[in-house]
């Protein structure tokens, strides 16, 4: 009996991998682990920044850096793989590593089924207006030092059924930007799992707001992560000052139900 169950169970990992999803892929939508990410389908190398506008679906291939983008560095000011026009979707990309400075949205932005395998000085950085809108929808991203997403410009940015894993900080408006604005930024229904410091920072003085739900936290069982961190921002380029942790109701908005550990 339990001959023909295996035999039934790998038929039907044959026939899915028959269809390009791939075993990668399979272990995602099983949802066996945070951060379980697909597999590549090739790899891109690129040399110098690739601008999108309209749609790029990457068919989850691997881009990674080569030449001047090859570096691995974390140092400020690196040119990003990816340069997002006003109103363009990346979709389907896994980014490798060196990964540069990722992804640079220039205006409102999708960013749908991304994967970094290894952030390297940011995953994304959203740059757009007062106005803009960027959504970050499913992906995942782990190996950050410092930041994921990187939010210098104005507007509202809002991740959704994104997975994160050993991380400095997953969301953090710009705290010494030489232009400010008052940002906001909506998490819901991501997978955290620990090692991380800080899921979001924002910066009250500038009326900031971060809402948050259907946050899941995996191996953090004394609760070192922190969830909403507050700052006093300035545009000097002086190290911003934290002023406190934790939900508020103004500008860390959040109830202990948001939040399931794992």
């Amino acid at each position: 009996m339990f001959k023909n169950i295996r035999k039934r169970w790998q038929a039907g990992v044959v026939a899915i991998a028959a269809l390009g999803l791939g075993i990668g892929a399979v272990v995602h939508t099983q949802g066996a682990s945070a951060a379980s990410f697909p597999s590549a389908t090739g790899t891109v190398k690129l040399t110098a920044s690739k601008p999108v506008s309209g749609t790029l679906d990457g068919g989850l291939k691997r881009y990674q850096g080569s030449g001047a983008l090859g570096s691995e560095s974390q140092d400020e000011g690196q040119d990003p793989l990816f340069v997002l026009a006003d109103g363009a979707t990346l979709k389907n990309v896994i980014i490798g590593s060196p990964a540069a400075d990722g992804v640079h949205c220039l205006g409102s932005c999708t960013i749908s089924n991304v994967w970094w395998e290894n952030v390297g000085e940011d995953a994304a950085t959203f740059k757009g207006g007062s106005s803009a809108r960027y959504a970050v929808t499913g992906g995942g991203a782990k190996s950050a030092d410092d930041k994921v997403f990187q939010h210098n410009g104005g507007g509202t940015v809002t991740i959704s059924g994104f997975q994160v894993s050993d991380f400095g900080k997953l969301y953090r408006s710009c705290g010494n930007c030489k232009t400010q604005y008052k940002r906001a930024v909506v998490v819901k229904n991501v997978t955290v799992t620990a090692p991380g410091k800080s899921l979001v920072g924002i910066n009250t003085n500038y009326g900031d707001t971060a809402t948050l739900s259907g946050i899941t936290i995996v191996g953090d069982s004394k609760k070192k992560i922190s969830i909403c961190d507050r700052f006093t921002g300035n545009k000097t380029g002086a190290e911003p000052t934290k002023t406190g942790s934790g939900a508020d109701g103004t500008y860390c908005k959040y109830t202990s139900a948001n939040l399931t550990y794992k």
